[in-house]
């Protein structure tokens, strides 16, 4: 799974990587490097707009069904299986048409270490400063308005990966970014695997980053393995 990520880089470099225009709500992200994005906060997501047209906006990390009554009614669906996108009610619709693409820096998972308890470890391209989480969305109507909120695509964990934890995030490559978003036609399916061997590089972590409420740099800096 992913429950928890970073997204360091400025709103303004985002939108030029991804050659989206920003939307108002995305213009309410905050700008300021985030090293500690947790479920139901606003995320950044690409998703095409009613024209066609790659849009930066800002989603709730939650999947709202559209069904549910109330944002907490039910299960909190941050993430959504590539196994079974294509046929689990909650997602079924939005994997055939609302798809999106969530920008990341890093992500954090737990491994269990006997006599430690869970350690964080920090995951990140070993050779670029971002990366594109695969995602579905979908927009709840509520009576205060509609919510946009969004779900993390996670696949089996590729090799390297798999001593920390069996499920990671599936990871978009840039080139097959407007397959994804439903430009270039049929074939999103095709990209729900792990990541490349080697694409990833990962190191310990201080346990600090359990507390929602920290968010710093400190949080992805490297700690001794044998602390």
């Amino acid at each position: 799974m992913c429950g928890r990520f970073a997204l360091t880089l400025p709103r303004d470099a985002v939108r030029a990587h991804f050659s989206a225009a920003p939307t108002e709500a995305a213009a309410a992200l905050p700008d300021a490097p985030r090293y500690n994005i947790c479920p139901t906060q606003p995320v950044a997501a690409i998703r095409l707009d009613a024209e066609g047209r790659r849009a930066l906006d800002a989603l709730r990390w939650g999947f709202i069904p559209p069904w549910a009554k109330t944002p907490s009614d039910g299960p909190l669906l941050i993430n959504a299986r590539a196994e079974t996108l294509h046929e689990k009610p909650a997602f079924r619709e939005a994997c055939r048409r609302t798809r999106c693409l969530i920008p990341a820096t890093g992500f954090f998972e737990w491994r269990a270490d006997a006599g430690r308890g869970k350690e964080p470890w920090f995951i990140r391209p070993a050779q670029a400063d971002l990366m594109a989480f695969a995602g579905v969305w979908t927009v709840w109507s509520g009576p205060d308005g509609p919510v946009a909120s969004c779900a993390i695509v996670t696949c089996a964990a590729n090799a390297a990966l798999a001593p920390i934890h069996h499920r990671m995030p599936v990871i978009v490559p840039p080139a097959d970014y407007g397959l994804w978003l439903g430009e270039e036609g049929k074939g999103a399916a095709t990209l729900m695997k792990p990541a490349p061997e080697g694409f990833l590089a990962m190191h310990r972590v201080d346990r600090a980053v359990n507390a929602a409420r920290h968010d710093a740099p400190e949080l992805i800096e490297p700690i001794d393995a044998e602390a």
